[in-house]
């Protein structure tokens, strides 16, 4: 925009009002069409040319050969050009001028261009004001010449050092500071006088004169002369402390978020907040927490009355030992009232107190043996601050300085505050974690047996580990289940995820299981009926039995002393270890199926037999899977120690835990050794029945005949009822074969089996009814009977206590 004459004259009206005369630069404008918009007084002096004469025009007639069009393209994209031109002055003569340009973008993006009327020359008065300019720059520097001895100091350096640049002239580094640092900043001075090389350097020194050390940055510049010869060193220090100071403050912070909270162990929580802030941030530190949230539960509200009642958790100190704590951990004290723990916790926030004489002696007469202590440690400063999480106040964290000059001051409050909350979450963690372990372990061991039932067909041992604190405990289980005919049901399982969910949902399982197990059902068929429970669970509109989206696995083996057979299924579980009375280990081959909840596959059963004294070992995948260790080096390892396996069962357990689990487990363990038995032919008699009804006197005086041989002439009144009965009820209403077998073992089991797979059930008869009553009688007069489903019919039993045994 082209402005009129009487505004350009002298340029008061286009730039900025100025203290200093504006005149004494040339200052231009020209737009982007290589018009001049603007023209300044000092324009006019260099030039010769008034604004109304100018503005308006295009600048290139003011270059003395044109502009080149290659020149104009150049500017494209800068912000920015910087050299010399040949102009044409009013009077016609050419002058060569250096210009500097600016793109103003936010004027539209025409260029600025300046250019000092008048460019002074060197002259010896200048060195004068150079000497004032550096004597009075705000920065710490110093000179030295070639030799290393200082030549020129400037006040800022003066008053560092304490000295005068006539008492420091002549001296070298190291002998006006007596510090290793020193003669750092000597080596990184001859460095820069032998490479010509500018050295930089970081130094921390406690320098004569100050309170406290402080961190330098220092700049060791290369001076060289008009011929470029190396005429000296130029020392720079900048000081960083409170640069360094905030780092250190955020270095410390971030390693308490590493290394505070890394378990959920309440204790070792409060000690890794003590050992964070210990020498770095204080001398001494206490950590004490309120009794109240030991067990889990929630602290009382609001501010304590009274004197604090607080239990030393956590301590550490820059003295071996923590000769400076009067209480020793563990141990509950009383923090009276005005003393820096009770009334941090009673106002709720952090407090500063500075040790002086006077508060030594109020000390004396609370606590005396404290302020023993602090006299003898000379304890100057001490920081309190609340550990309060989810707005509940847990303790206090104490930190305190006697070895460190520095009191504590505002900057470090907030640090303190920084580093104690993160601390106070992770214990409050801790301490809602503990309430939730502690009441899932109670529920667990109340689901899991509390002892193992009484039974004749194994010798069993078993281990039950939970995980460590930080994993939680988890779902695994394990259950021995006394069947009919002597038979026991072994079974493992692991539900997946920890904590109280997952224990009541082993809970369910364990309790379907046995309901599943009294059926008397075949192991593949017992874990498809589980499989169905678990996914009716996981949808449907029903209340589901399991509960829905669960995953979990489970092995089921049963074993029968008197054929010594041994069928095993697996739902996605690892098979059992079987070691041979000669010691050789297998890992039995079972077929894979599914986890449980996956429903519609199916599960198959392997059976097989087993040599009396043989061991099975039952376990979930806690025992063998170990975070750093393949799976595979766990089986190898387990294979080692059942190579060698101890006769007592119990100490078995103990080594294969000892051997195969880290100090901290991250998964529960369930383990389950049986030794198996066997009941010989003199405990088993077994008799062919005709289907004809006079078969059965023949074969009832068959069994008291045997019961005589055994001496259980008590048992016979009962046995003969129940033979009658179940033999007659076999003929009558099942098919051939018919078989009766008693079996004499801690019990007497009568049972009868037959082709027909219709099973009885009790039933009221009435009055004038002929039949009905021999089951009702049986049931009365055994302590249980049942029936079982084989592949070629049933076989229903009955057992008797022998009181006499």
């Amino acid at each position: 925009m082209i402005g009129s004459a009487s505004a350009w004259d002298d340029g008061a009206s286009a730039w900025p009002q100025e203290r200093v005369d504006g005149a004494a630069t040339a200052r231009v404008v020209v737009d982007d069409l290589g018009v001049v918009t603007a023209w300044n007084e000092g324009a006019r002096r260099l030039l010769g040319y008034r604004a109304p004469e100018v503005v308006g025009r295009k600048a290139a007639v003011l270059l003395a050969d044109g502009a080149p069009t290659h020149a104009l393209n150049s500017l494209t994209g800068l912000r920015r050009w910087s050299g010399t031109a040949t102009l044409l002055h009013r009077n016609g003569h050419r002058l060569t001028v250096g210009l500097l340009a600016h793109r103003r973008e936010i004027e539209g993006g025409d260029w600025l261009l300046v250019s000092p009327v008048v460019r002074p020359a060197p002259t010896p008065e200048g060195d004068g004001f150079v000497r004032r300019s550096f004597a009075q720059a705000p920065y710490t520097m110093a000179l030295y010449d070639t030799e290393l001895r200082l030549r020129w100091a400037n006040a800022d350096m003066e008053r560092v050092m304490g000295l005068s640049e006539q008492e420091m002239r002549g001296l070298r580094v190291t002998e006006i500071v007596l510090d290793p640092e020193s003669e750092r900043a000597e080596e990184g001075m001859r460095t820069v006088l032998e490479t010509g090389r500018l050295q930089e350097l970081g130094a921390a020194l406690h320098l004569a004169g100050h309170a406290r050390e402080s961190v330098w940055s220092v700049s060791l510049v290369p001076v060289r002369g008009s011929d470029g010869r190396l005429e000296g060193v130029l020392l720079s220090a900048h000081d960083v402390t409170e640069q360094h100071l905030a780092r250190q403050r955020l270095v410390l912070v971030n390693d308490a978020s590493l290394r505070i909270g890394s378990t959920l162990d309440l204790p070792r929580t409060a000690q890794e907040l003590a050992d964070v802030a210990v020498p770095r941030f204080a001398d001494f530190v206490t950590v004490d927490l309120l009794p109240a949230i030991e067990g889990g539960e929630d602290p009382p509200q609001g501010s304590p009355h009274g004197p604090a009642m607080l239990r030393r958790v956590a301590c550490q100190s820059v003295l071996e030992g923590c000769p400076e704590a009067v209480v020793r951990l563990g141990t509950v004290a009383a923090y009276p009232e005005g003393s820096t723990a009770a009334e941090c916790l009673a106002a709720e926030r952090p407090l500063i107190e500075h040790i002086t004489p006077a508060a030594l002696e109020d000390l004396d007469r609370t606590a005396p043996e404290r302020a023993e202590r602090m006299r003898r440690f000379g304890f100057h400063s001490v920081l309190a601050v609340p550990m309060r999480a989810r707005g509940l106040t847990l303790g206090v964290a104490t930190f305190s300085r006697h070895r460190q000059p520095k009191r504590f001051e505002q900057d470090d409050l907030l640090l303190a505050q920084e580093i104690t909350a993160r601390a106070a979450v992770c214990i409050d963690n801790a301490r809602r974690y503990t309430r939730e372990r502690d009441t899932s372990l109670t529920l667990q061991s109340s689901l899991l047996p509390q002892r193992l039932p009484e039974q004749a067909a194994l010798d069993v041992a078993s281990r039950y580990l939970p995980a460590s604190a930080r994993a939680g405990v988890g779902g695994d289980w394990f259950d021995v289940i006394p069947l009919s005919g002597a038979r026991v049901a072994l079974v493992v399982g692991d539900v997946v995820g920890h904590g109280i969910q997952a224990s009541a949902t082993m809970g369910r399982l364990r309790t379907a299981v046995r309901t599943l197990a009294d059926v008397d059902l075949s192991p593949d068929e017992l874990l498809t009926h589980l499989d169905d429970l678990v996914n009716h669970g996981a949808g449907g509109d029903s209340p589901a039995p399991l509960g829905g989206d669960i995953g979990a696995t489970c092995l089921y083996a049963v074993y029968d002393p008197v054929s010594r057979h041994c069928t095993i299924a697996r739902a996605g579980h690892p098979g059992p270890a079987l070691v041979a009375p000669d010691g050789t280990v297998e890992f039995l081959e079972v077929p894979a199926g599914p986890p449980l909840g996956l429903g519609g596959l199916p599960f198959e059963s392997t059976e097989l037999e087993l040599a009396e004294g043989s061991l099975l070992v039952l376990f979930t995948d806690g025992l063998v899977e170990v975070r750093g260790r393949d799976i595979d080096e766990g089986i190898a390892a387990m294979h080692e120690v059942l190579r060698r396996p101890a006769q007592d069962l119990e100490a078995m357990c103990d080594v294969l835990l000892r051997t195969l689990l880290p100090d901290r487990p991250t998964d529960d363990v369930a383990l389950l050794v049986a030794r198996t038995r066997a009941l010989d032919a003199s405990h088993v008699a077994t008799w062919q029945v005709s289907p004809d009804p006079a078969a059965v006197a023949e074969v009832r005086k068959a069994a008291c005949r045997q019961l005589s041989e055994w001496g259980l002439d008590d048992a016979v009144y009962v046995t003969e009822l129940v033979v009658s009965e179940l033999v007659t009820n076999a003929i009558r209403y099942g098919r051939p074969p018919i078989e009766l077998r008693l079996i004499y073992d801690r019990t007497l089991i009568c049972e009868v089996s037959d082709g027909s797979s219709t099973a009885p059930h009790l039933r009221r008869a009435q009055t004038f009814d002929e039949g009905g009553r021999g089951l009702l009688l049986v049931a009365q007069l055994t302590q249980g009977w049942g029936s079982r489903q084989m592949t070629n019919g049933k076989t229903i039993w009955a057992e008797q206590s022998l009181s006499g045994d």
